[in-house]
Parts: C-alpha cells; structure tokens; sequence
C-alpha cells in the first residue's frame, strides 16, 4: 500500500528527518533549507524545465542547480529532425545557497549569471516565465528568448518524499508538473524555434533534498496530447527508500492516475535501441523509440556522472483510475537512466 500524503505541515522533524513519507498530488509539505540537519555540503536544489514543440520536433532544457558545493546553469537544445543536440553549462564552486532557490515551487523566482549564461525564471499566478542568455552558445552563435508556461488551476501534479535507508537525514523532495502548454520563442542564431500552446508543452522537475553520495536513477516523463487531450507522464525508480510510495504516476487532463512499479527495459548494449517499459499493475505498457542520446561522462576523482537522456517517441497504453485506457502512438518524450556519485 503506498502512503499518500493528504495533509501540510512541516516536511522535516526537529531531528531533520522526514514527518511523513509517501506520495501526494501537491506541494503540501514544507521545504526549509535551515531545517536540514546533514552536512550543508550534501544539500542539492534544482528546477529543471523541458519544453517540446511537438510539431517541429525540436526541444528546450533549462537548469538552474545549487548543489551546495557546486551550482549550475545549463541549457540545451534539441532538434529532433536532424538530429542533432547542443548542451553547455557554466559551473560555479562552493555556492552553498547563493542562488536562493525558492524553499517551494508555487512562489519566488530565480535569476541568475554565470559566464556567458543568463538564466531567470518568474512565477506570475498561473504562468512561468522562462527567460535565457547564453553568448557564444555554439559556434560563436547565441542562444536568447522566453517560453512562457501556463500552469492550470488545481492541476494534479506528482510529489513525492522519500528517505534513504543509508541515512536517516537525507530525503528527496520532488515535484514534477506535467503538461504546462507553452508559447514564446527563442533565437539560435540565424534561426528562430517558435511555441505555441497548441503544439508546445512543458514540465517542471522541483527538486530539494539531501541525497547519498552514490546512487543511480531512472527517470521518464512526457508532456503531450492524446486525442487532443492533455496526457502525460512520470515513471521513475532506483534511487531513495520507495516502499512508502513511487512517483509513477499518468495525468490525464489534469487528473492524476496513481501507478505502482514501472520496469525499465533497456537494450544493454545500445540505448539507441528500442526500449520497453511495464508496470506491475498492468496498468502502463509504452514502447519507445529512440531518437537521440544527450549523454555526458565526468569522471573527477570524486565526482563522477554517467548519463543518458534519451529523447524518442513513446507508444502505448495506460489505464486510468476508473479503468478506461488512454492509447497514444508517436508521441515525443524522454527517458534516462543517470549514474552519480556526486
């Protein structure tokens, strides 16, 4: 049984950890960073936004990360036609806080300049407004505009809280708000990649939290329509303590549809093979077709990342609470299995 959590409070004890543990459809608990009582070396705070325009077939990743001991502006770009990907990333040590990532995604902003990037992002009632400068992004060619993402009222979203066994005073708080209908544009040079809300959406992955030194991820997301109906997704599993809840969950015009397990198949010897994925509910079957690989390897004594971003087309079904089944068939979005030891 997984343990949803219906009620706001504190998200920490005294003691730093966890009050409630478990799954919910909104921020209800609390993030204080100066509640945290492990090592403010180990505390990480991320937003990280993806935006697909699913009818030009081209993307836009933005992150504004501090990880106590490193912080990070990054941003990439997709087309998924050629295709082809560009990431850079500025990295600044020892910001321990200074970026002063909101304590909650529903207020506060966030602006800053590192290098040759400038990243901002506004929360405006029901819009994010997404705004970025990167000089010399590729080529001696910039990369600049705004995407502006429309969050609806009410909307379900997926949270959850998870401790690890390992260390009672880390956790991972996580947000992920799916189908935000996006409209702006940004410049890369000579070109200009437009979106509108009829083809364009976006998601937000809010993250806050104390995690172990060394751990692997998998995470899934999509942001699309079926039959013209906002549908999406978030599967994801392998880091943290998750017996009191997965973050798996389908969102089907704004309604949340709670999953159990989900079961990665990745093609061990090419990621660029198909993949399959599977519940143990038998209430999400996808097929994926990838498209391309971001991936990244850092290896720093200390600090190591291996990772794959894989961009593709999902097809599939997934069976909602009251039983109906939502099929989509060639609709772009991610999955990525991520190695840290950070």
């Amino acid at each position: 049984m997984q343990n949803q959590i219906l009620h706001s409070g504190p998200l920490l004890n005294e003691d730093g950890t966890l009050t409630n543990k478990g799954w919910a459809k909104d921020l209800l608990l609390q993030y204080r960073r100066d509640a945290i009582k492990a090592s403010k070396f180990r505390i990480k705070e991320w937003d990280y936004y993806c935006i697909i325009n699913h009818e030009a077939k081209k993307a836009i990743a933005l992150t504004i990360a501090d990880n106590s001991y490193m912080g990070l502006l990054s941003v990439s770009y997709l087309d998924l036609n050629r295709p082809m990907q560009i990431t850079k990333s500025a990295i600044k040590a020892f910001t321990m806080g200074k970026y002063n990532m909101p304590s909650t995604s529903k207020t506060g902003n966030i602006s800053v300049k590192s290098g040759d990037v400038f990243l901002e992002f506004i929360k405006d009632k029901n819009r994010r407004v997404l705004k970025g400068d990167y000089k010399n992004f590729n080529g001696g060619s910039s990369l600049k505009g705004e995407i502006t993402l429309y969050q609806e009222e009410d909307m379900d979203t997926m949270v959850i809280a998870t401790p690890f066994k390992e260390d009672k005073k880390a956790f991972y708080y996580n947000q992920k708000i799916n189908c935000m209908m996006a409209e702006g544009e940004i410049l890369f040079g000579d070109e200009k990649i437009t979106f509108t809300n009829k083809n364009s959406l976006g998601v937000l992955d809010w993250g806050r939290g104390v995690w172990t030194y060394s751990n692997t991820w998998y995470w899934g997301s999509l942001s699309g329509l079926a039959d013209n109906i906002p549908f999406g997704f978030n599967i994801g599993y392998g880091f943290g303590d998750t017996s009191s809840a997965t973050e798996n969950m389908v969102f089907y015009n704004y309604r949340a549809h709670k999953l159990t397990n989900v079961e990665f198949h990745i093609p061990k010897d090419d990621y660029l093979k198909h993949w399959k994925f599977t519940s143990s509910d038998n209430r999400f079957e996808m097929d994926f077709k990838p498209i391309i690989d971001r991936s990244a390897k850092t290896n720093l004594i200390f600090l190591k990342s291996i990772q794959h971003q894989v961009f593709g087309y999902f097809t599939g079904k997934a069976v909602l609470d009251d039983g109906r089944e939502i099929y989509i068939k060639d609709v772009l979005g991610f999955a990525e299995k991520v190695t840290n030891k950070w």
